[in-house]
């Protein structure tokens, strides 16, 4: 159980940076200096990496605490504090309940980012089309309306 513990605890920090590095993704898009856009993202990916094999680990050794405790494996976590004397279920309470915490920030934190990008991308398509077609407007879900061709903006003539 000790080490299903310390492998929680690590994933627990693993959450904790991969919330970081998508504060700060969505800082820099906020800023609209997307110099540092690619490498925020490339940080994003690393970390999600690293959850992801700390994953398989984690999974071993609850198959190894579920062996311990006469369970099946691939137990949940309620079922290993159900069955673990204590202080382990309450230790593992808390790692769950903190994954539950963290999970939810991640995710509102990462809505937020997929939000941004995709305001970013209509408003670079948006103001492209104003220097080739034009547009009339704004439809109900916020795309542009494109109408009769204007003059462009940018006189190549020059």
């Amino acid at each position: 159980m000790e080490k299903l513990s310390q492998i929680l605890w690590r994933e627990r920090e693993l959450l904790e940076t991969l919330l970081y590095k998508l504060e700060v993704e969505q800082l820099v898009m906020a800023t609209g200096r997307t110099r540092w856009l690619l490498q925020a993202a490339k940080e994003v990916e690393s970390v999600l990496g690293t959850i992801r094999e700390t994953e398989v680990v984690r999974a071993v050794a609850a198959d190894e605490a579920a062996e311990v405790l006469g369970l099946a494996p691939n137990p949940s976590l309620r079922a290993l504090i159900e069955a673990a004397d204590e202080p382990w279920p309450t230790i593992l309470a808390d790692h769950r309940d903190a994954f539950a915490r963290i999970t939810a920030d991640v995710t509102a934190m990462a809505d937020t980012n997929r939000e941004l990008i995709t305001a970013g991308i209509r408003s670079a398509r948006e103001t492209l089309l104003t220097l080739t077609e034009g547009t009339d407007g704004y439809s109900a879900d916020g795309s542009a309306v494109v109408g009769l061709a204007r003059k462009p903006l940018v006189d190549r003539n020059l």
